[in-house]
């Protein structure tokens, strides 16, 4: 790429440099939050979307900023950056990197900073920004300011494919003093020094692939196995069942179907789908006919939606194997998993075996009673419907009022393939765990810490990623079921600036007026009623109708089960939301 008129700035010269590479290396979304510090690394951000080398997305808020960047990642595999100025700015970035670092997202932040000089002396906006974010980070770099010198430009260069190469968690990357990093793909921060003059004006040109054209391999996040790391041979052996936890993906149906195994997965697994899926899993683990003769237990991805799956893991007659979990830390609830694996394949007697009688019988059990229960439950009852045609009591049905059953369910049979669906932490969620059939639909969900923080942010950006370019990943609609805690703790991310593009993203918000997943709580049914609304459900009567208005939004709601399904069968659209009032 060439530059021309850097000026006699050497913060532009390397910011210039840097972004560049990041360019050439595939990376194509910039997430910008202004700031004087980082003003070098924003105009260069400018001319990059100008000549077509960048997606640009600017925000006010550097929470909401790292959650864009996380939902970008979780959609293309790609890490963004995130460039932010000094201060508390970056201390913003927090509850995205702990989110990236547990879920082991790819995502690299540009932090700018005061020169050393200017460290420790109470100058404004100036705090610890190396080593901020601990041990949440797979390479924490704290660059000193460029004075211009003839070998930083190359300098710049080698430092964006380090950073790249820790956030896609190809390299280990030292020791810390928590430890040694963890391996596999995470969050970065380069903190990124500059004095003054902090900016020149500057014009670039170059061959660089536009910024829809397909980033290379170097730039998606797969780790190298060592060889001691290859798939783990299962054998046939005891009564098994396949746990796919959050982000498990397609492998965990794979290997469950290979093997003839029940099927237990999670609604956010990427694996809920298949001829052994078990979507009634809690009822039957805590039958002693089903979860009391289990066995053996094999886990993919990260269970986070239920009781039963780790006291199942934690009983001493369950040999339990996990493999590859996401993020940071290996899945161990009790510290009792027998076997850990960054694979896994059943061996060729494993394969032979599962068309034996016996296991024929196990695995036919297991799923034939989970449709059963799922056929079984009253509020998925189809509408009664005369010989006459439409009667009373079909208008009755169509006139219910929505339940949560009824919402996630209708949502679900709503979304396609071609559609993304996001579903944020709240009692939603696992409503939609317990009862939700098989679908092969991409299904999302912030289950590395289940905050409720930064939840319309990321569907923003799984939205933006997924529509983005000539060719893109989803055509369809990106749906975010969540609660209202949720969307208003997320606010402000709802801010989209004249000429940011517009997501095609539909916030379906169940609002019980606070937070009533804390009614399951065993306290509940002892505490004082007033005590537990006052700090634990926390009532809210906020006007989503003049929310939405304000950031322009478009708003809707659905009382009842016919307004719900005209409200989710409509054609795709531009960011809107649809209130769905719910019974506490």
């Amino acid at each position: 790429m060439a530059e021309s008129a850097p000026g006699d700035s050497p913060a532009t010269a390397f910011s210039v440099a840097l972004l560049g590479e990041f360019v050439r290396l595939g990376v194509r979304d910039v997430v910008l939050c202004p700031g004087s510090r980082s003003q070098a690394l924003a105009l260069a951000c400018a001319e990059l979307e100008r000549i077509g080398r960048i997606r640009l997305h600017v925000r006010l808020d550097e929470r909401g900023a790292g959650f864009l960047a996380l939902g970008m990642a979780v959609e293309t595999g790609v890490p963004a950056l995130v460039i932010t100025t000094s201060g508390t700015a970056v201390a913003n970035l927090h509850p995205a990197v702990l989110e990236a670092h547990h879920s082991g997202v790819p995502m690299i932040l540009l932090t700018a900073d005061r020169p050393d000089e200017l460290r420790g002396i109470g100058s404004n906006q100036t705090t610890v920004q190396p080593g901020l974010f601990g041990g949440a980070v797979r390479l924490s770099v704290d660059e000193p300011a460029p004075v211009g010198g003839s070998g930083e430009q190359r300098g710049a260069l080698a430092l964006a494919r380090r950073a790249l190469e820790a956030a896609a968690g190809i390299k280990s990357t030292g020791i810390t003093s928590t430890g040694i990093r963890p391996a596999g793909p995470g969050p970065v921060q380069l903190n990124l020094a500059f004095r003054e003059p902090l900016s020149s004006a500057v014009t670039l040109t170059g061959d660089e692939p536009p910024a829809e054209a397909d980033p290379p391999a170097s730039a998606r996040p797969e780790a190298d196995r060592p060889a001691s790391d290859r798939p783990l041979a299962v054998a046939a052996g005891p009564r098994t069942v396949v746990i796919a936890g959050h982000a498990a993906g397609p492998a965990a149906e794979e290997f469950a179907r290979a093997g003839g195994w029940p099927l237990l997965a999670e609604v956010s697994s990427g694996a809920r789908f298949g001829p052994t899926l078990v979507a009634a899993y809690r009822e039957l683990l805590r039958d002693p006919d089903f979860g009391g003769r289990i066995e053996r237990a094999i886990v993919f991805g990260h269970p986070t939606l239920s009781r039963e799956i780790p006291a199942l893991l934690q009983r001493g007659d369950v040999e339990a194997i996990v493999v590859a979990s996401p993020g940071a830390e290996r899945y161990n609830p009790g510290h009792r998993v027998a076997h850990f694996a960054a694979a896994a394949r059943p061996d060729e007697e494993a394969a032979a075996a599962a068309a034996t009688p016996e296991a024929r019988e196990w695995l036919g059990r297991w799923v034939m009673t989970s449709r059963q229960i799922l056929a079984a439950d009253p509020a998925l009852a189809a509408a009664p419907i005369d010989e006459r045609g439409i009667g009373r009591a079909e208008l009755a049905f169509m006139r219910a009022p929505v339940t949560r059953p009824m919402l996630v369910d209708t949502l679900w049979r709503a979304s396609w393939p071609h559609d993304r669906l996001v579903l944020g932490a709240s009692r939603l969620i696992r409503e939609a765990d317990s009862r939700v059939p098989g679908k092969k639909i991409s299904v999302h969900a912030n289950r590395g810490l289940a905050g409720i923080d930064g939840t319309v942010a990321t569907a923003i950006g799984i939205a933006l990623a997924g529509q983005a370019g000539p060719d893109p990943r989803s055509t369809g609609t990106t749906r975010l079921l969540l609660g209202d805690l949720a969307l208003l703790h997320d606010a402000g991310s709802l801010l989209l600036a004249p000429g940011e593009p517009l997501p095609r993203l539909q916030v379906i918000v169940g609002n019980d007026g606070g937070g009533s997943i804390f009614d399951g709580l065993e306290v509940a049914a002892s505490a004082p009623a007033a005590a537990l609304d006052r700090v634990l459900f926390t009532p809210q009567r906020v006007d989503l109708s003049a929310l939405a208005s304000a950031y322009g939004w478009e708003y809707s709601r659905a009382a009842t089960r016919s307004e719900l399904e005209r409200a989710l069968t409509g054609p795709p659209r531009g960011p809107s939301i649809l209130e769905v009032p719910l019974a506490r």
